[in-house]
């Protein structure tokens, strides 16, 4: 019995536990729905208020646009009741235009009709008066006019052949004037050196022994030396000393300095003869690749071509009369810059073509071509302007000249060459040169007198009045100046001028 009451109670407890628990969970939840409730209200409250806020934002933009288009609106309105006033006050205008142009027709008709009335008069005096002049001269209207007209023909042709002499005769007196003040200005501007270097051709030694060390066994050292750069060691009396005999003067340099590293190392046999001698090729090609371009770089030329550039290095080695022929192609690329510059024409490109006008004398190949169109050809080739290669193909009167850079560059290039201590040559061959020169002309018929003159550039030639005319002296120049250019070696160009007068003298005692 008492298990059973203990069982009940358990019983009892576990339902009255299972009650209070369900009882606490129904008043939990219930206090989680009025929460959530009561949030939802804030919620939707704050929301309602938004949503007014920007309703009252939304209306009061919409407000702003509508009268921002209410006064585009009314501006625009403005604007076109003022275009139509003026359109009405032109439209006045125009009328009133109108009404003159109408007046001033009617008067230009009226004056119109008084003028050819005026000139049916004039017309009909004219015939009139016309008619008494033919009475009273015996000559018709045409024949008068003729002769009137062939009359100021007559006056008006000597007055402008006076006015012509004039002119050229003060022209020629002032262009005389001008070119040598040009000239001298030019000259006195540009800097020039003296003193000239040529490329050596005569390699000295310490001592005669060293002369059979170079040579070799059997002579195959300097068979080595002159296979491998194309150069003949002449190997002679001459004490302390080996000429350097070859046409390219590139060549000479490199035999002269393979062999001034021959003979300073003392290691000379064929296999060390090849191996300078390339290197050594190597840095002259090298040296005058940088001459060329620190030469284009002093003188501000820019765009050359590379092959250019090459070949104006390699005049740092060829000369002419003495004369190193790159010092030569700088001298007369400042001279012709200063000269341009005188004459207000491109300083630029006449120092270009002044550069390049003896770039024909520079290339490894000796063509037949005269140095001058040569040159041309090349500058051609590698993309030179059209006024660049005249000027270099004209300069010695080659080909005829184009543009103002021509002359300047032949001016220059005489300057630079006929300037004192520029060139040099044997006085011996000078002297015979100057010689040739006045025999030649002295073997002519009728000429009585010769003059080399200006250091063998002109040859005068005085000729008897009695013995030639005008037309044979004529002859006589071009004839002399053929011969002279076929037969006989000078630098530059020689001018012959053929003198003929009659001296008629008396004296009063």
């Amino acid at each position: 019995m008492s298990i059973i009451y203990i069982i009940l109670i358990a019983i009892a407890a576990l339902l009255l536990g299972a009650l209070l628990s369900f009882l606490i969970m129904k008043y939990t939840a219930g206090g989680i729905i009025n929460k959530a409730k009561e949030e939802a209200e804030v919620i939707k409250k704050n929301k309602i208020v938004e949503a007014k806020e920007k309703f009252i934002q939304l209306k009061l933009e919409h407000d702003n646009m509508v009268r921002q288009q209410q006064q585009k609106q009314q501006d625009t309105d403005n604007r076109l009741r003022q275009r139509e006033q003026q359109l009405s006050q032109k439209q006045s205008e125009v009328a009133r235009q109108q009404n003159e142009v109408t007046q001033q027709k009617q008067q230009l008709e009226q004056q119109k009709t008084a003028v050819e009335f005026k000139e049916k008069e004039t017309e009909k005096l004219h015939r009139q008066a016309q008619q008494q002049l033919e009475t009273i001269s015996g000559l018709s209207a045409e024949e008068a006019k003729a002769q009137l007209v062939q009359s100021l023909k007559d006056e008006a042709q000597t007055n402008a052949m006076a006015y012509i002499n004039d002119i050229m005769e003060d022209a020629r007196m002032t262009a005389n004037k001008e070119a040598k003040k040009i000239i001298i200005q030019t000259i006195q501007r540009t800097a020039t050196e003296a003193a000239v270097e040529n490329s050596a051709s005569v390699f000295h030694l310490e001592n005669d022994e060293m002369k059979g060390r170079v040579i070799g066994r059997e002579g195959r050292n300097i068979r080595a030396l002159e296979a491998a750069t194309g150069v003949e060691f002449v190997v002679d009396d001459t004490p302390d000393a080996i000429v350097l005999s070859a046409f390219d003067p590139v060549r000479r340099e490199i035999a002269r300095l393979a062999l001034h590293q021959l003979v300073t190392d003392g290691r000379i046999h064929p296999a060390r003869i090849e191996e300078v001698v390339a290197k050594v090729q190597k840095q002259v090609e090298e040296e005058i690749i940088e001459t060329g371009k620190r030469t284009c770089i002093d003188l501000g030329i820019h765009g050359l071509h590379p092959e250019l550039v090459k070949m104006v290095g390699r005049m740092k080695y060829r000369s002419s009369y003495g004369q190193n022929l790159l010092q030569h192609a700088r001298e007369t690329a400042n001279l012709c810059a200063t000269m341009a510059a005188e004459l207000g024409l491109n300083p630029k490109k006449a120092r270009r073509a002044g550069l390049l006008h003896d770039i024909g004398k520079v290339p490894e190949e000796n063509p037949e071509t005269p140095h001058a169109l040569y040159g041309m050809q090349i500058c051609q080739q590698y993309g030179e302007k059209p006024d660049i290669c005249n000027a270099v193909g004209a300069h010695h009167d080659e080909i005829e000249m184009e543009t103002m850079l021509a002359p300047i560059v032949q001016a220059c290039d005489a300057i630079s060459g006929a300037r004192p201590g520029a060139r040099r040559e044997i006085v011996e061959a000078y002297i015979k040169r100057l010689n040739d020169l006045e025999n030649l002309a002295l073997s002519y018929p009728g000429v009585i007198k010769t003059y080399a003159i200006q250091a063998g550039r002109e040859l005068r030639v005085i000729v008897g009045a009695d013995k030639m005319t005008d037309k044979d002296t004529e002859l006589l120049s071009f004839d002399l100046a053929k011969r002279i250019q076929d037969e006989m070696t000078y630098p530059g160009q020689v001018k012959i001028t053929v003198i003929r007068e009659t001296r008629a003298i008396n004296y009063a005692k």
